[in-house]
């Protein structure tokens, strides 16, 4: 294990956990540091150990299904009424938060491992778009979509999406051309 990157992974977390509580902007920082700063840290550390989830779980952890399944999890906790009980009952914030980072490390540690490159390239640069979407889609929204935050919710929202936007596409089209230029590097024999 790397020692290290697991500890700064998990500093990020608790540098992101306790900002979730400030708004949609600062939800949506905690939001990208679990999934797209700390898990890829987290899966880098933990890579190759007992630990790793693409070696515990390996149908499951292939890049496509990760990204499925962090699609969901991710577009489902931005449905208001989910957004607003995460908002408003700890046990489901924490909830929230655990479900962000499980998706983003079962995604990271599949895209990681040597047997998935292409896909896990693939896997990457589908989620850099799904991210980018959602992130448009909040910031340029007319209306608050998270009225609960109160007054200057449609600029918190606005925030949080160009947070999401940027983060979120900036994080994983990087590791998707990152594993692309991994991929393109080995030999022609060690890809067959």
């Amino acid at each position: 294990m790397k020692r290290g990157t697991l500890i700064a992974g998990i500093a990020l977390l608790i540098l992101g956990w306790t900002l979730s509580g400030r708004g949609m902007t600062g939800h949506m920082v905690a939001h990208m540091i679990a999934v797209a700063v700390a898990a890829p840290l987290l899966a880098l550390a933990i890579q190759d150990s007992r630990l790793d989830p693409a070696r515990r779980w390996p149908r499951l952890a292939t890049p496509m299904v990760a990204a499925l399944m962090e699609a969901v999890i991710v577009w489902g906790w931005h449905v208001p009424a989910l957004r607003r009980l995460a908002d408003h009952a700890p046990l489901w914030l924490v909830v929230e938060q655990a479900s962000f980072l499980a998706a983003g490390l079962l995604l990271w540690s599949a895209v990681l491992a040597p047997q998935h490159r292409a896909a896990g390239v693939a896997a990457l640069l589908v989620t850099s778009m799904h991210m980018t979407l959602l992130g448009a889609l909040i910031g340029l929204a007319p209306r608050p979509l998270y009225s609960h935050h109160g007054a200057g919710a449609l600029q918190d929202q606005q925030i949080a999406g160009v947070v999401m936007l940027l983060v979120g596409g900036i994080a994983y089209l990087c590791g998707g051309l990152a594993m692309l230029g991994r991929l393109l590097q080995t030999r022609p024999e060690a890809r067959a």
